[in-house]
């Protein structure tokens, strides 16, 4: 899968690479998201193969055409609200197609767009660097969307935290976990994570 994505943006993720690493003799920055990007996705080659040629070549799932264990995905049927982010620089998911999104579902559609790539536009902390555009107005057209959108100097994520909490309803106290067989070792997030 990673190698897939990286031969979308070759010059950057592939042969920018060579050049320093193996014909430079030079180690690449420390840099959180090359991390990250390391961590790729594993999966079956058939269901790699699946996955390409449905989802990208075939494009199944938006046509509501994709059939999984005998049950057709027809994504009209949503008629939740659904809040959609893109990145403005995302290679893998332009965010053109991210924001066709918004004439596949049949509730609500909140969209907004980011600043950064397929993974920090995502991972984007709030930071003076970070951007997002709004627009409550969804033509079919991206281009009309984007003409139309407010920047703001921002990250995704307090967007999306004030559009949730006028839907998520009052916090709940979680059941409590564990039994006689399997106690409970610890509170959230586990003592794994802090050694």
């Amino acid at each position: 899968m990673a190698g897939t994505f990286d031969i979308l943006r070759a010059n950057d993720l592939i042969f920018n690479y060579v050049v320093s690493n193996w014909l430079m003799g030079q180690k690449p920055p420390a840099f959180d998201i090359l991390a990250w990007n390391a961590d790729s996705t594993r999966m079956p080659a058939a269901m790699h193969a699946f996955y390409l040629r449905n989802f990208y070549v075939q494009n199944k799932l938006a046509r509501g055409e994709l059939e999984i264990a005998g049950t057709t995905i027809d994504l009209s049927t949503i008629k939740s609200p659904t809040y959609v982010v893109s990145a403005i620089n995302d290679h893998i998911v332009p965010w053109e197609s991210a924001y066709k999104t918004v004439n596949l579902v049949s509730g609500p559609v909140r969209f907004v767009l980011g600043s950064g790539g397929h993974i920090a536009g995502i991972v984007s902390p709030p930071s003076p660097k970070v951007r997002l555009w709004t627009n409550d107005d969804l033509p079919r057209d991206p281009a009309q969307w984007q003409a139309g959108a407010t920047e703001h100097r921002d990250t995704w994520w307090n967007d999306w935290a004030e559009w949730i909490s006028t839907r998520a309803g009052g916090l709940v106290v979680p059941p409590s976990t564990g039994n006689a067989s399997y106690p409970v070792l610890g509170d959230a997030p586990g003592t794994y994570v802090r050694t």
